[in-house]
């Protein structure tokens, strides 16, 4: 599923070819990309046509296009894309909603080929979409308290990675780049939060973001066709990768085979020389 820096650098070319042009039609293709509007098609379809794209901003791992003091919510999911494509190309057999504007410019198509994201029109939503309003800052926005997180990991009982997880905590890190932040600060995934020092917190809160502004100044991470930009682009940041994906390869800091543990139906990759196993641990 995509995170921060994959969302991030869609939200960066949505504000480049999308923010400003009016829309002229909204087609949905498939009814399970806008699940989440309960309105139905329809509902969807006349809130939007006619109206201009004001701004484009994100939550997290989700984004919305402000329309006015409403909102485009959308949810990429596992495979979700959104394309600035020429209307002149033909419809692409996993496009689920596409949009067209009063200019003649290239048309907007929200591309899901497993249909797990989504599309949301909220009412009364540009500032923040009522949907997303239980989901924490990410560590870059301005309302992101460090020292107030340091005291809900404290309190949480629970593994370090599953809290880096938790969007309530912190929004807007997965599995990759929590397995990287973890390897980077020194502390093993299943450490237990309550047992982390201060000093921890603060080496580990600096590692996400540090991961997180590396991964997003090449674009984010790309395994496969599904993760792309605006343009159809792939992100470079898998070349950078230190533990994840990397099992029984040389750890890039000590040479220890990297070590992969299974973790909530996925993986879990860490390096037990630089990330030793603590001797109470927290799944």
């Amino acid at each position: 599923m995509p995170e921060l820096p994959e969302v991030e650098t869609v939200r960066r070319g949505l504000e480049r070819h999308v923010v400003g042009r009016t829309i002229e039609t909204v087609t949905v293709l498939h009814p399970r990309a806008i699940r989440r509007h309960l309105a139905g098609p329809a509902d969807f379809t006349a809130a939007l046509e006619g109206r201009p794209f004001d701004g484009a901003r994100r939550r997290g791992k989700y984004l919305w296009l402000s329309v006015g003091e409403d909102a485009l919510l959308a949810h990429l999911g596992m495979s979700g894309q959104l394309l600035v494509i020429d209307g002149g190309q033909p419809l692409g057999p996993h496009v689920r909603v596409a949009f067209t504007f009063k200019d003649g410019g290239p048309d907007l198509r929200f591309t899901d080929q497993r249909t797990f994201g989504h599309m949301t029109f909220v009412r009364d939503g540009a500032e923040l979409p009522a949907p997303i309003a239980h989901i924490a800052p990410d560590p870059f926005e301005p309302s992101f308290d460090a020292k107030a997180l340091a005291r809900k990991l404290k309190a949480r009982h629970t593994g370090i990675k599953r809290a880096l997880l938790d969007q309530s905590l912190i929004s807007g890190v997965g599995n990759i780049y929590a397995d990287e932040a973890l390897w980077r600060a020194g502390l093993h995934w299943a450490r237990p939060t309550e047992s982390l020092t201060g000093p921890q917190v603060s080496r580990l809160l600096d590692a996400v973001r540090e991961v997180l502004g590396e991964a997003l100044s090449v674009g984010g991470t790309s395994f496969d066709s599904l993760y792309v930009n605006v343009n159809g682009e792939s992100g470079y940041f898998e070349r950078s990768l230190a533990v994840y994906g990397r099992e029984g390869l040389a750890c890039r800091r000590c040479g220890t085979q990297v070590r992969r543990d299974p973790f909530m139906n996925r993986s879990s990759y860490s390096c037990p020389g630089c990330q030793p196993r603590p001797r109470r641990a927290r799944f």
